[in-house]
Formats: structure tokens, sequence, C-alpha cells
């Protein structure tokens, strides 16, 4: 048996689902000027380029180091045989240099100065035996053979005269330029190996890079540390950040600088912060096409940067609660 229904009894649901259908598709929640949102930190892990045993942590999880505070060592006994070695290889190198750019010894120098004065004696000598044979020879008292003989000892000893003012001169220039050039070279390459054994050694101690809260430990003492594994977390107050998301009718109204207001459990007063940081793509997008109803659920990134005193005591991870500066 059919029934029937008056048709105002059918129009009023039909009626009231339109205007339900109506609110929803045609209205928009306006937006919000308060946000839920967390604070992040950016974490500075120390570590060490070459590996170890670790010897000594000077730090503790949880307290707070001064730039340049020592952080931990790891042994390095081969690291100081090998700067010594090229300490030791240096000087070798340099002192090599300096006694070819000297020359002969003092001692080897007087004995070329003495020949040499002795060979001019003999020149001056041998020139005056010269000059009388030849007045001898004019006044036909003396043989051709007799001035011959004087005139060429005393070229000879000219000669003499003449190579041994050279080899003085020589003595006292020092090395030849190609082996200075060649010594200067390996005191160069002694250097930069003496460079690189400090340098070893130097990075088997580190230090912090700034004023930090030291967040983790994650080696301890007698442990081996393989290359460039970080063994402390380090926490600079700067580095700490509000992360929060905001509605796309409210990004476009954020600017970087911008100041924002930060609530957070346990604190009476609200901290400020300063917009830093906006992101360019939506954090989440529905997997359909863009259109006037469904803009309203993409939510973009926003970060914002406390000044160091006010997050000196914040901790990541804290939820916050983010409002908009008037």
């Amino acid at each position: 048996m059919k029934k029937f229904f008056p048709a105002k009894a059918v129009a009023l649901p039909l009626a009231l689902f339109a205007s339900l259908l109506l609110s929803v598709t045609g209205c928009r929640r306006p937006p919000s000027d308060h946000f839920q949102g967390y604070i992040e930190g950016d974490f500075i892990h120390v570590g060490a380029p070459l590996a170890g045993r670790l010897d000594r942590l000077s730090v503790t999880k949880g307290s707070r180091v001064e730039a340049n505070a020592p952080l931990f060592t790891l042994e390095h006994a081969a690291e100081l045989a090998a700067q010594q070695q090229a300490a030791d290889q240096l000087a070798s190198a340099q002192a090599r240099l300096a006694d070819l750019r000297k020359g002969s010894r003092p001692s080897e120098l007087a004995s070329l100065e003495a020949r040499l004065a002795q060979a001019r004696a003999a020149a001056e000598l041998s020139g005056i035996e010269l000059t009388r044979q030849s007045d001898l020879l004019k006044n036909s008292v003396t043989t051709v053979s007799d001035h011959d003989r004087a005139r060429l000892t005393h070229e000879g000893n000219l000669s003499v005269v003449t190579e041994l003012e050279a080899q003085l001169t020589t003595a006292k220039l020092g090395g030849r330029a190609d082996a200075i050039a060649a010594a200067e070279a390996e005191v160069a390459a002694a250097g930069a190996a003496k460079n690189r054994a400090d340098w070893n050694v130097a990075q088997k101690s580190q230090s912090a890079p700034r004023d930090a809260l030291v967040f983790d430990t994650l080696y301890r003492e007698g442990e081996f540390v393989a290359a460039g594994l970080p063994v402390v977390s380090l926490l600079p107050p700067e580095n700490l950040k509000v992360r929060f998301f905001v509605a796309e009718e409210t990004f476009a109204t954020l600017r970087a600088g911008q100041s924002v207001r930060v609530a957070i459990d346990g604190r009476t007063s609200l901290l400020e912060a300063r917009i830093s940081y906006l992101s360019p793509s939506p954090e989440y997008t529905p997997p359909v096409l863009y259109n006037r109803e469904n803009r309203a659920k993409l939510v973009f990134l926003v970060e914002a940067l406390f000044t160091d005193e006010d997050a000196r005591d914040l901790h990541p991870g804290q939820p916050v609660e983010v409002s908009l500066a008037p």
C-alpha cells in the first residue's frame, strides 16, 4: 500500500538542506589571529675530522658553555709524534738554506785570502825581475832566454792572482742560484708539512664555537669516535625559534621582520619574536583542484626568532600559542 506525504512536509526538509549547503559552501570562516605552534632548535653538532679514542669529555649534558670553552679531546699521540717530526724536518731544511746563503766558512775564506796575498807578492817580485831583465837585455848584458824566462814567470804569477781572486769572490757568494732555489722549495714544503701536523693536533681538541646549552653528549670517555661523527650537540640561544602554521588568508598578510607574540604555559608574560621565514609553498594541500572552498585547507609554515635573552630558557618541543602583534 503506497503512502503519500503532504507537499509542505517534503519542501521543509529540502529547504533546510539547501540552506545548510549554502552555509557550508558559500561562507568561509574568518581568519584567526591565534595559531598553535612549538619551539624548534637548530643544533650544532661538534665533532673532529680525525678519528680517535675519546680521552676527555669536558662538558656534561644540560650544562651551559661559553664560546671557546673546551668540549672534548681525542687521543693524539701519533699526531704529536708527526708534529715533532715535521718540526725537525723544517729546522733541517732551514739550516741547509742558511748554509748555502752564507758561502764558505770563515776559516776557508781566510785561507784563500792568505794564498791570494802570497800570489800577489810573487807577482810583484816577478814583475821587478822582468823589469831588470828588460833593462839588461837592452844593454846586451843578459840573454834573450833569461828575459823570456822572467816574462813567463811574471805572467804565470799574474794568472795565479786572477784565479785566487775569482775563487775568493765565488766563496763569498755562497751556493749557486739553482741550489738556493731548491733549498728554498724544501723549506716551503717542510713548512707546509709542519702546518698540517699542527692542524692535525689542534683538531683532536674541540671548543665551543659560541655560547650554548650542551643539549647532549653522544660518547663516553674511552669510546672510539670515527672521523667526522659528532661528540657533543650544542644549542645556542639564537638558534631557537617558534614554528607555527597559518591559513592562506592570514599568510598573505605576513611579512618578514613582522612582530608576533608567543604565549608559553607557565609564563605570565608574552614573549616577542620576529618572523624570519615564510614558507614559499603550502605544507598541506588537498588532493583536489584549487577552488574557493578548498583553499581554506591550505596552511603555510612560518618561523620567528626570539631575542637571545628570551630564548635562553626555552626548550625545543614546547607547545606555544602565537598571536599577531597589533
